[in-house]
C-alpha cells in the first residue's frame, strides 16, 4: 500500500518533470517524440557527432548544441574530484541521472538500491559503456565525504559518480536536467537514461522493479547511431 500511495502522490512531479525533459531536449536538438505506454517514456533526438563543431572566425571549433545547452559547469564527485557536466560527465556517454539526497528518510535509498542492483546486472558494463550519476539536491549537506560514505553503502563502482558541490552550480545542473525542485523533500524519484551518442533519452520510475529498469538501461545501451541502424 505505501508503494501505490507514493507512486499516486508522485504522479503530478512525474508528469513535469516528463514535460520538463522534452523541453530541454527539444530546447537542444529539435526532436522526434514517440509514445511509450506505462511508466517509461522516451524521446529520440539526432545525434550530435563528435569532431562535427563548426570553425568560428579564430579557427576554434565552436561548442556542439548540447555542449552549449548543458554547458560545463562545475560539480564535485564522492572523492573530491571537479567534474565537467557536458564534457565529463555526458560526452559521448550511456548515463544513468537521478537526484537525491543522503539523509533522506523516505524514498531515496530504495531508489538507490535499485540502482545498486542495476549496476550489478550490467556488470563490467559499468564504468565503461555506462555511468551512473547522482546528483544531490541538497549540496549544502551532502559533502564529498558524506557522499563518500553513503556510495560505500550502495558499494558503488567506478563508473558511479555522487555529485554535489557549488549550491548556484548543482541547481544549475539539476535545472538543466529537469530535476531541480526548491524543497529537497519534492526530489522527483525519476531515472534519466541515455545514450548522448546517438541522442536516445528515455525516462523511468526510479522505484520500478529492478529487472524492468535493466531492460530500459539495456535499450539505450544498444542503440545504434542512425547511419549504422
Amino acid at each position: 500500500m505505501r508503494r501505490l500511495f507514493e507512486m499516486k502522490i508522485k504522479t503530478s512531479r512525474i508528469r513535469q518533470s516528463l514535460v520538463a525533459m522534452v523541453m530541454f531536449l527539444a530546447f537542444c536538438y529539435g526532436h522526434q517524440s514517440r509514445a511509450v505506454t506505462g511508466w517509461e517514456q522516451a524521446t529520440q533526438v539526432p545525434p550530435v557527432k563528435e569532431g562535427t563543431g563548426q570553425k568560428n572566425s579564430t579557427g576554434a571549433t565552436e561548442q556542439t548544441p548540447a555542449h552549449k545547452y548543458f554547458t560545463d559547469v562545475v560539480l564535485i564527485n564522492q572523492n573530491g574530484e571537479k567534474m565537467r557536466l557536458y564534457s565529463d560527465l555526458l560526452r559521448g556517454k550511456v548515463v544513468i541521472i537521478n537526484s537525491f539526497f543522503a539523509t533522506c528518510q523516505g524514498s531515496c535509498l530504495p531508489m538507490n538500491r535499485n540502482l545498486e542492483k542495476v549496476q550489478a546486472a550490467l556488470g563490467d558494463h559499468v564504468g565503461k559503456e555506462v555511468f551512473i550519476i547522482s546528483i544531490s539536491v541538497d549540496p549544502l549537506v551532502d559533502s564529498p565525504a558524506s557522499l563518500k560514505e553513503y556510495a560505500k553503502k550502495l558499494h558503488a563502482r567506478p563508473g558511479w559518480y555522487f555529485l554535489t558541490g557549488d549550491k548556484p552550480n548543482v541547481d544549475f545542473a539539476l535545472n538543466k536536467l529537469g530535476q531541480f525542485v526548491s524543497d529537497k523533500q519534492d526530489h522527483l524519484n525519476i531515472f534519466i537514461i541515455g545514450n548522448e551518442r546517438t541522442g536516445l533519452w528515455k525516462k523511468a520510475f526510479g522505484l520500478a522493479q529492478s529487472n524492468e529498469l535493466v531492460k530500459v538501461v539495456e535499450s539505450v545501451l544498444n542503440d545504434k547511431p542512425a547511419d549504422a541502424k
